[in-house]
């Protein structure tokens, strides 16, 4: 009973300021903060919402800007010739510019300065056009000719024509960059009941991304190869009665020149196999 009674007058004493006994210097510590805490009446708190302009008009202080080594595609097409156009002029203008001016319909639609016209497979740049007289005029380099069949028309040949693709075209062929490969040669010409089979002759440095039943742009045309004669160098397609009457290929002639664009999914293929990417992919696997 005792030590019980020692215990009370222990914690009596603690608790009592007013008592002459010492104050513990803990107590004197949580008392203090106890007087430094405001205390406030019926407290309130508003909350606002952010401010939109916060949301909206934050912008990273340094932008994603993708690089890419590759040449960018500016234009597109489809390889689905929208109408023939005639050439009225074709030749050397003024300044020592090869000059080729078409006469057209469809083209003429919509036509502005710079647009981008597939000409028998060559994307070309408009540099002036009438539409009073239904003409434009598209302007070829040296390397164009080297590489491309048209500086072999002349004056009143007919060419395919196809706009760029917009983004509201349907994509009917397959993709065409108007970046012509190289030429060949037609070789052949037959008739099988109203369709048109044709024969093309072309170098091995071109045959090698051929593959039956593969794209082809012909002039500018989406087609699709039948079959391939590697002994021959050769390649061939069929045209049904309608496309013969919408594109040039069946107004030319055996031994005359066929602008050609090889499917490009064969040439990244190959462009990936021999930079070691297959091997690297290899390697990395445990």
């Amino acid at each position: 009973m005792a030590a019980l009674s020692s215990s009370f007058s222990t914690v009596s004493k603690l608790l009592n300021p007013s008592s002459p006994s010492k104050t513990p210097k803990f107590l004197n510590f949580l008392y203090a903060q106890s007087h430094q805490i405001p205390h406030f009446k019926n407290p309130t708190f508003t909350l606002k919402p952010p401010s939109l302009s916060i949301i909206f008009s934050t912008k990273p202080s340094k932008p994603f800007k993708p690089h890419f080594n590759s040449t960018p595609i500016r234009s597109l097409f489809t390889g689905i010739v929208e109408e023939m156009g005639e050439i009225k002029h074709l030749g050397y203008d003024k300044d020592n510019s090869f000059t080729m001016k078409i006469q057209a319909k469809t083209i003429l639609e919509d036509i502005h300065l710079g647009d981008s016209i597939s000409v028998n497979g060559t994307c070309l740049t408009v540099t002036d056009f009438d539409t009073q007289l239904a003409e434009f005029s598209i302007g070829l380099a040296p390397e164009t000719l080297r590489k491309t069949s048209l500086g072999e028309l002349e004056k009143g040949s007919l060419v395919n024509l196809e706009r760029a693709l917009s983004p509201s075209t349907r994509m009917g062929g397959h993709f065409v960059q108007g970046h012509v490969d190289g030429t060949g040669v037609i070789v052949s010409r037959e008739t099988e009941g109203d369709s048109l089979w044709v024969k093309v002759k072309t170098g091995k440095e071109l045959l090698k991304y051929i593959v039956p039943k593969g794209f082809i742009a012909v002039d500018g045309t989406s087609l699709t190869v039948v079959d391939v004669f590697d002994d021959e160098e050769c390649f061939n397609f069929m045209l049904v009665a309608y496309t013969q009457q919408k594109v040039v290929i069946p107004l030319k002639n055996v031994g005359q020149k066929v602008n050609l664009e090889l499917d490009i999914l064969g040439k990244y293929v190959e462009r990936l196999l021999s930079s070691g990417f297959v091997d690297s992919i290899k390697s990395s696997r445990p």
